[in-house]
């Protein structure tokens, strides 16, 4: 009776789980404008995936593969999230096969959305094919080193070495998602926040109340492009918190997003929320996340006093399909020899190959980009000198942040013309 008991345990159990005998598994990652890009293998196929803490179920979208993936049990519904445009279509399956390093989970639910509604892809400058966070957060001890760029996930039960280096902190879990208070400073006054903590967000702080505005009308702020959400482009202000705490740690001059209200305004959050906790603030930290315990265990790392740059230039850039590079190689042919000189022949041959095409998606008002004469979708083909394809989309992004006064000279293809100008990078905030 205790046999069968334990078997019906067993095959009821829900979520990722490790191979008999193995108590924790190492995964490396990319860490791209912020943001963890894990391998994931879906039903046999393997891609790439953000792993987000900010999201309850497992979303997959922008993919050719899908058609390969043999999802099962697929309904249509819809979904919606942050963003200016309507609900999108997705299909929900059951039972797929996920891996994620040594774990396994045989009976995962994912969600799949056809159609460029969420294209992460053209963002972060490679394929990204979905984005998973509770099942697997909600299966392990996680614990993400932004430094060394891997992630260790431990079995609940397995004693987690060196936690006394950490600072510990409690978490709230609602609706299958984390979220943690900080006290923010604005205007001399301290207030404590709820905040989702927010893995998939590049950012580091947002927030929804944009009350201090109409309280300090000189607080400064800019316009800008926020970001891409399920359901649509993010627009909104961008400012500067006097500092943030977590608890001992206290971070100053910190960047904070108020996305607009309409496109928050038709979504369900948890009541209690004020806002994210995403990325570029995580970053500066190893971070451990126990759901079981309803713990967030926190040590700064290197990046714990780099200042919160914003990008100087006003421009945001995607991938936008590929272009074909040829590139001149000279080889020698043959030699001849006369009287003791040697002839070297060359032929000319041609490296042919396709890279990243990049193109301007936003550019900011009054932005010193803007000002020099570019504009959206404006193709890059150098940046100072150098042919864009050279350079990895994340390397972009680090320039356009890199230091004020720094001088930038863009050629770009606009209708078929080439047009080269050149600007200053100019500290917003």
């Amino acid at each position: 009776m205790f046999f069968f008991l334990v078997l019906f345990k067993g095959n009821a159990q829900k979520g990722f789980s490790l191979p008999n005998g193995v108590e924790k598994d190492k995964v490396s990652f990319q860490l791209i404008n912020n943001l963890v890009v894990i391998p994931v293998e879906v039903n046999g196929n393997k891609l790439n995936f953000l792993l987000d803490t900010g999201v309850s179920s497992t979303i997959m979208f922008s993919m050719i593969e899908a058609d390969s993936l043999l999802l099962i049990n697929a309904k249509s519904i819809k979904l919606r999230g942050i963003g200016n445009e309507k609900p999108v279509t997705a299909l929900k399956s059951n039972n797929n096969t996920i891996k994620i390093g040594k774990a396994i989970d045989i009976n995962h639910s994912i969600f799949v959305i056809y159609g460029d509604e969420l294209d992460l892809s053209a963002r972060m400058g490679i394929p990204i094919h979905g984005i998973i966070g509770y099942d697997f957060f909600n299966s392990f001890i996680v614990k993400t080193n932004y430094l060394s760029e891997k992630i260790v996930f431990y079995n609940f039960d397995y004693s987690v070495s060196k936690l006394n280096k950490f600072e510990k902190f409690e978490l709230i879990i609602e609706k299958n998602k984390p979220f943690l208070n900080v006290d923010i400073s604005e205007e001399n006054t301290i207030e404590n926040k709820t905040l989702l903590i927010d893995s998939g967000s590049s950012d580091a702080i947002w927030l929804f109340n944009d009350v201090v505005f109409k309280n300090n009308p000189l607080k400064k702020y800019f316009d800008d492009f926020l970001g891409q959400g399920l359901s649509g482009v993010v627009f909104g202000k961008r400012s500067k918190l006097s500092n943030l705490s977590i608890g001992n740690f206290k971070l100053e001059e910190v960047k904070v997003a108020y996305p607009d209200k309409n496109a928050i305004e038709n979504i369900k959050f948890y009541k209690e929320r004020d806002g994210s906790l995403g990325g570029e603030l995580l970053m500066r930290f190893t971070v451990i996340i126990d759901y079981s315990s309803k713990k967030l265990y926190l040590k700064k790392n290197s990046h714990y006093k780099k200042p919160f740059h914003y990008n100087m230039s006003g421009i945001s850039i995607k991938h936008d399909g590929v272009i074909l590079i040829k590139e001149k190689q000279g080889t020698p042919l043959n030699n001849s020899e006369n009287e003791g000189a040697i002839t070297i022949r060359l032929s000319t041959i041609y490296n042919f190959y396709l890279a990243p095409r990049f193109v301007i998606s936003e550019i900011r008002n009054g932005s010193p980009a803007e000002l020099a004469g570019f504009k959206a979708d404006d193709e890059i083909k150098t940046i100072n000198g150098k042919a864009i394809h050279k350079y990895q989309l994340s390397e972009i992004i680090g320039l356009f942040a890199s230091k004020a006064g720094k001088r930038i000279t863009l050629k770009v293809s606009r209708n078929g013309i080439l047009f080269t100008n050149k600007f200053n990078l100019l500290k917003v905030l």
